[in-house]
């Protein structure tokens, strides 16, 4: 099928709108809720989400950073309408095989035994190491790096430049700051940052 509709006509959209043609597509549809936006780089926004079903037979793929609404809204979706897009400059192990409404964005790494649930952003020379355990609707954002064995449960976000030692564990709906280096476990959701990793709310 070359037919994609995108839901969410950000930033975050554009470059989706980018893999999905060097993945192929040729037909590409925009869906926003903002009325506001009328454009996406090049592609015009045709309607709201509400307007998915009229589109027949079609990929999907929901473009919204915020993993809350990225939840929700592919929650509302046929999981058999969502697709996997992975950049064709990614690495990824033979073995990994990232869950429904994933991006692998250019220059990221995934190396071997390492699982990565629904509708998470690999983002843009991140890494993921061996064995890790990437959960749901999760961010691992431009420049981040997770050493081997982390696990990074659902909706949690780990900024750009962050790192993650080996061998721990960052719960569910954290926000992991900037540059933030993390070296113990986190078991508390809230927002995090500073070399180490400090809860700031």
């Amino acid at each position: 099928m070359n037919r994609l509709v995108i839901i969410g006509a950000g930033g975050h959209g554009k470059v989706i709108a980018d893999i999905a043609c060097l993945n192929g597509y040729r037909e590409i549809i925009f869906l926003d809720d903002d009325s506001n936006k009328t454009n996406c780089g090049a592609y015009a926004v045709e309607g709201g989400v509400d307007t998915l079903g009229s589109y027949g037979e079609c990929d999907c793929f929901v473009a919204v950073g915020n993993p809350y609404i990225r939840e929700r809204i592919t929650k509302t979706i046929d999981a058999g309408r969502l697709i996997t897009l992975i950049h064709p400059d990614a690495i990824v192990a033979q073995n990994v095989k990232p869950g429904k409404g994933t991006v692998i964005m250019a220059g990221a790494v995934i190396n071997p035994d390492t699982v990565i649930g629904e509708g998470c952003i690999i983002n843009t020379c991140s890494s993921v190491d061996h064995d890790n355990r990437i959960g749901n609707y999760v961010h691992v954002a431009v420049g981040a790096h997770l050493c081997g064995a982390v696990s990074v449960e659902d909706r949690t976000w780990v900024g750009a430049g962050a790192i993650v030692s080996n061998n721990i564990t960052v719960c569910s709906d954290c926000m992991i700051g900037a540059g933030t280096v993390v070296i113990k476990d986190i078991d508390e959701p809230g927002t995090y940052i500073g070399v180490p990793a400090q809860k700031i709310k």
